[in-house]
């Protein structure tokens, strides 16, 4: 993007803001065994009884070598959802600003906008799930701060068409922020490859799909040292417990594993899609990016209580705009899709 200026659209109050900053946040550890005395913890070890690096600094570190970046360009939080949280605050002014969201896709960008009396705009995918750029451009405004582009998409599980990703990024005028919970399961390359080229990019991932750490939330953000730096001004001290910083890095480090796994759920996505083709009262199977298949069906709210009596949960979607009766289901095991091929079976009819 041309002429990008991020003070703009950085808040007053942050702008000024000066960080609650701890002793462990002052110094850089050479190694050397300290003895700390500066936050009044319990002194007896018990793996928990210290305050967790404020910055994530060795969980980052394995993190941006793995993503061919430096560590000044990661900011961790306490999921995504946190995250997120932080951009709107740091950029957003209540009741001034608005930002662009483009249903149906993820829930919570509405509820954080709610949550901090930030307008949200919707403008709506095109029929085939696609961002629709010219009215995208037109919706928004001097105050449009940020622009969400889910990608994979949640609920649809399509990967927006690049030229229309480049158009945007290059013509929306405040932040575009890019969310690839799914990108592990994605064929096309993560959006992080353009930070140099799009200073007004912010791509966020997480820990909870592919790395199935859902319970031990973490999330993350991707963005150039300038925004990391503002996001940083805001964010809790310790955001991110010791216990989550320790198993993520036992699992990103697992390289092979996940790999595996990743592509286990792949197989069992060609399967499942193929099998829910050949029920009765399915209409249609979208085409996923992600680790879930969107369907069509007569009638959603009836089969998704059929399915809910025989123990199986899954997403009804259907008052989601362009979702009129759709059903979500995630890839499971080979032994949960089995029993879940077998319930559509009995009551394919």
């Amino acid at each position: 993007m041309k002429d990008f200026n991020l003070d703009k659209l950085t808040r007053e109050n942050v702008k000024g803001l000066s960080p609650y900053s701890s002793a462990r946040d002052e110094y850089v550890s050479d190694g050397t065994e300290m003895i700390f005395l500066d936050a009044n913890e319990n002194p007896y070890q018990n793996g928990v009884n210290r305050y967790p690096d404020p910055q994530q600094r060795s969980l980052k570190s394995i993190l941006a070598e793995q993503k061919g970046i430096k560590s000044e360009n990661l900011l961790l939080g306490n999921g995504s959802d946190e995250v997120l949280d932080l951009i709107y605050r740091a950029f957003c002014e209540p009741k001034e600003d608005n930002i662009i969201t483009l249903p149906p896709t993820y829930g919570m960008y509405k509820v954080l906008s709610a949550i901090n009396n930030i307008e949200n705009r919707e403008v709506l995918l095109t029929t085939n799930f696609e961002p629709n750029v010219d009215e995208i451009l037109s919706t928004a405004d001097k105050n449009s701060k940020i622009l969400f582009l889910c990608s994979p998409n949640n609920p649809t599980g399509n990967s927006f068409a690049t030229e229309k990703m480049h158009q945007l990024l290059e013509n929306f005028k405040g932040l575009v922020v890019v969310d690839e919970a799914y990108i592990d399961f994605s064929s096309q390359e993560s959006w992080v490859s353009q930070l140099n080229n799009y200073p007004n990019l912010i791509v966020t991932q997480t820990l909870s799909k592919a790395y199935g750490l859902a319970g031990v939330r973490l999330g993350i953000c991707i963005a150039s040292k300038e925004i990391i730096t503002v996001l940083n001004k805001i964010k809790p001290p310790y955001n991110v417990n010791e216990l989550t910083q320790q198993r993520a890095k036992e699992r990103v480090l697992d390289v092979d594993t996940v790999k595996q796994e990743v592509s286990e759920i792949m197989t069992e996505k060609d399967i499942l899609s193929k099998v829910l083709l050949e029920v009765n009262f399915v209409e249609k199977v979208y085409a996923s990016d992600a680790n879930f298949i969107l369907v069509k069906v007569d009638d959603a709210t009836k089969r998704y209580n059929q399915l809910l009596d025989k123990g199986i949960v899954i997403r009804n979607r259907t008052t989601q705009p362009l979702c009129k009766n759709t059903l979500r289901f995630t890839v499971g095991t080979r032994e949960e899709n089995n029993t879940l091929i077998s319930a559509l079976n009995q009551i394919n009819n």
